[in-house]
């Protein structure tokens, strides 16, 4: 089994979230948190095979950061 942290950072300015892991050098936007998992899912095995590294038997492990003010 191979797991990787995905960080997921919501960008207040550019109002995107933003995946990233540099393992496998991803670095992925959307408007929507759903859809940035789902784009994550499907680019993960090519950015791993793209890197020469086993891309069967992986886990995503997603870690959102996301901070706010709270008025």
């Amino acid at each position: 089994m191979n797991e990787y942290e995905i960080l997921l950072t919501w960008d207040e300015e550019a109002q995107v979230w933003i995946a990233e892991n540099s393992e496998m050098s991803l670095v992925l936007e959307s408007e929507s948190l759903d859809l940035l998992m789902k784009r994550v899912r499907l680019a993960a095995p090519e950015m791993l095979e793209a890197n020469g590294k086993n891309h069967k038997d992986v886990y995503l492990n997603f870690v959102a950061n996301h901070i706010e003010a709270v008025a």
